[in-house]
């Protein structure tokens, strides 16, 4: 293991800025118009008295983190800023050196346990914790003119047993194995009101972006794609077999993942739901497409609901279920096959989960492969919206680097771009990640080809941005310092 700097945090800053979408984005109970993104800088302290800052963002979504429908998109969004505070004072209280693992290993239970006092679920209440860490782990790397990639595979942050989560794991093996690729295939999603042809659409937005999933292939090129279900198996079928009339005409493979987004009670209503797609002549080659489904079942049974007796036909993933670093264990005790990376659940959890399929698929009788050819445990990696700059750069490097071959991407498609941004902070993105980005009608955006990302540039010192956004044109939320 690389000798792990201990660093002391100085000062935490909280900020957002406004997102407004240019198509609405309907996914389980909400439907998406408009969403606060979240920033936070981070100023830390080394052992030599250099001082440098780091950054991290993150959209702050409804109704995933906490779907109780008795709560409003607001009160969502002051439960995400509460989350945020809570780690923000905790990782402040005592201004003492640490490595940037044990900052955050150190201050894992007591953030959890603070949220749970205001009602926060697990998942809720890391999600400060998760963009804090990403912030300290850029500043890091900025300090040692390191890049993500190689930070993580020589444990720059010192990831160790202290918890114990991560023992019996050969962490430094693990990171030192792992290979990022130059590009990965996007994985468009088909969100439950977007439409499908052109004979869907009832208003345009005429801006120039696709604006149907025939749009989608034509213009990016995609082969890999995420369709969203809603408990309703009539609606579902039928409009799964508007979905496959469009993707069948692909003559090249096409690979897609089934999200049921918790709409079911239980693993009978996914097996309805999978009969009544095999049944259908039309479906067969989506469904032979289908990689995984991702977490049917709802959050508060899922874990109590085992699989391996359902017939269902795919391997199955967690992903809201995933609240705490032991959940994907218990989830693999009740036939699930996969967890999901989402940098709002911290990239430290997607690192442990890794190594554990890794680890779970060396041993005997864990050579079942899936239709892709994947081993038996694996990592889907799936989006929360991510925005241009910094959020969709961190979590593109992270997936990168675990070996995940494709990533679910929707922020580009349902925002544009960079449009609302300075014109500025626009320029340096694309200035300094011209393979990532591009310019088009009036905007920097993300640049999809062929259905691919190209990830070389996000190879630069600090957490995968060569550039920061604006801060002065956001709103300060929380700002403070650790106490001398």
């Amino acid at each position: 293991m690389t000798d792990a700097p201990r660093i002391r945090i100085r000062e935490i800053e909280l900020y957002e800025r406004p997102v407004v979408l240019r198509l609405p984005f309907k996914f389980g109970v909400v439907t998406l118009r408009e969403c606060p993104q979240a920033f936070v800088r981070v100023r830390i302290e080394t052992a030599d008295g250099q001082s440098t800052w780091g950054a991290a963002a993150e959209m702050m979504a409804p109704k995933w983190f906490d779907k109780n429908l008795a709560l409003s998109n607001d009160d969502n969004f002051d439960q995400l800023r509460g989350a945020l505070r809570i780690a923000r004072d905790a990782y402040l209280a005592g201004g003492g050196a640490a490595t940037a693992f044990g900052h955050f290993a150190h201050h894992y239970d007591e953030t959890l346990q603070a949220g749970a006092a205001q009602g926060y679920n697990p998942l809720l209440a890391s999600y400060g914790p998760a963009l804090v860490d990403r912030a300290i782990f850029d500043v890091l790397c900025r300090t040692r003119q390191v890049s993500f990639y190689d930070a993580m595979r020589g444990n720059l942050a010192g990831i160790v047993s202290e918890r114990a989560e991560f023992a019996g794991l050969d962490i430094d093996s693990f990171l030192s194995q792992l290979q990022p690729a130059a590009s990965i295939e996007a994985r468009h999603t088909v969100g439950m009101l977007d439409a499908i042809t052109p004979a869907d659409l009832h208003e345009r937005v005429n801006d120039g972006l696709p604006e149907t999933l025939q749009d989608v292939i034509a213009i990016w090129g995609h082969r890999y794609f995420k369709l969203k279900v809603g408990g309703n198996i009539a609606s579902d079928i039928a409009r799964l077999e508007a979905i496959a009339s469009v993707l069948d005409q692909l003559q090249a493979p096409y690979y897609a993942s089934l999200d049921g987004n918790e709409q079911y009670a239980d693993a009978a209503g996914v097996a309805e739901l999978v009969a009544a797609i095999r049944a259908r002549p039309s479906l067969k080659r989506l469904w032979s497409s289908i990689l995984f489904i991702e977490q049917p079942i709802a959050r508060k049974v899922a874990l109590d609901v085992d699989l391996r007796a359902a017939p269902l036909g795919k391997p199955v993933i967690i992903d809201e279920s995933d609240g705490e670093l032991n959940t994907f264990v218990q989830a693999r005790a009740r036939g699930y096959s996969g967890v999901s990376s989402k940098t709002c659940k911290g990239f430290y959890k997607s690192v442990l989960n890794a190594a554990r399929c890794a680890q779970w698929n060396a041993q005997p009788g864990s050579q079942a492969v899936s239709p892709e050819g994947a081993l038996r445990y694996f990592m889907s990696a799936e989006d929360l919206t991510t925005q241009a700059g910094l959020s969709v750069q961190q979590d593109l490097a992270l997936v990168n680097l675990l070996g995940i071959t494709h990533v679910e991407r929707n922020g580009h498609y349902y925002v544009n771009g960079m449009a609302a941004q300075p014109a500025s902070e626009q320029q340096a993105f694309l200035l300094a990640h011209g393979d990532v980005y591009e310019r088009s009608h009036g905007a920097v955006r993300l640049k999809i080809q062929d259905g691919r990302i190209a990830l070389g540039s996000l190879a630069c010192a600090g957490f995968a941005s060569a550039a920061m956004p604006d801060f002065s044109a956001m709103t300060p939320l929380f700002s403070a310092a650790a106490r001398a």
